[in-house]
């Protein structure tokens, strides 16, 4: 077990560790704790170096776990890191509870906890507050549970990006519950991108969920191309079946509060809403629905 007491600092000169991909590694281990205390990732420097659009370092993420299994992450801090907050890749059996992560709402790439080809992974009663998505699920991910996690500001709790590689494994069996968007630009979303991929999402539950002035409360969007540069112009291939929408409430910022713009040569199918109610200047919530398939719109 590793035990923090106080605070880690990272390197004030952003690239002592910028290029390193990581700030705190663990690989290939098993039965490890992190428990308590904060990780100052010290990112704003590198942050305004990437907002003016000179060239500069990738940035560190600030604890990843690689190719690990039963390990716990309790009751941490991460604040400021210059990537990703906390990763998780290649591991099975992973528990991250009492989390707690804060950067700036324009601090760009910050994701507060990012899970990728990784397996029976619980993120439960975390608070989220970053300047991308609060928790993010990359690729070859399945049985993941959320449960109780407040998210805001950031980009809500995001399935992808998916569906940039051909070969590409797919997402199944993630669970979100009891989770709170407060201001932020998406809620719970997922997002592909318009190009050839044996990818597929299918077997996801978003429950008793609630939504405060979110952009974008629900959303599914299979054109993903974040500020419209370099985008592919194709079709995606990435199949998204079987996600349910349960006991969803609250505000939407916006006229449209449910999207769903999926595949033309793979619509989305079994997509079920039931007890969503969602208001815009307190007059019901529009939906948009594009190659959608289900108990829906």
């Amino acid at each position: 077990m590793l035990r923090i007491d106080g605070t880690l600092v990272a390197p004030s000169n952003y690239n002592m560790i910028g290029n390193s991909g990581t700030w705190i590694k663990f690989k290939r281990v098993t039965e490890v704790s992190v428990i308590g205390g904060t990780l100052d990732g010290q990112g704003a420097n590198l942050w305004a170096c990437k907002n003016s659009g000179r060239s500069c370092p990738k940035g560190s993420t600030t604890l990843a776990f690689y190719n690990s299994r039963n390990i716990r992450i309790g009751g941490l801090s991460s604040i400021n890191s210059q990537k990703f907050h906390i990763l998780v890749y290649g591991s099975q059996n992973a528990q991250l509870v009492g989390i707690k992560v804060s950067a700036p709402g324009n601090s760009p790439n910050t994701d507060g906890i990012h899970v990728e080809k990784s397996t029976q992974v619980t993120i439960m009663i975390s608070k989220i507050g970053t300047g991308d998505d609060c928790v993010s699920i990359g690729p070859e991910t399945s049985n993941l549970w959320i449960e109780k996690v407040t998210c805001g500001p950031g980009h809500g709790i995001s399935i992808g990006s998916l569906g940039w590689e051909l070969q590409e494994p797919g997402v199944q069996n993630i669970t979100v519950k009891s989770a709170t968007f407060t201001g932020t630009q998406n809620g719970v979303r997922v997002k592909t991108w318009a190009r050839p991929s044996k990818g597929f999402v299918k077997y996801v539950l978003f429950q008793h969920i609630a939504m405060v002035n979110v952009e974008n409360p629900i959303i599914i969007n299979q054109n993903y191309c974040p500020d419209n540069n370099n985008c592919p112009n194709q079709v995606s291939s990435v199949k998204i079946s079987d996600i349910t929408y349960q006991d969803i409430h609250g505000t939407s910022a916006t006229e449209i509060a449910t999207k769903f713009d999926c595949s033309k040569r793979y619509p989305c199918s079994g997509i079920t809403l039931n007890d969503v109610k969602l208001t815009y200047k307190n007059e019901p919530a529009h939906s948009l629905c594009i190659n959608t398939h289900g108990k829906v719109c």
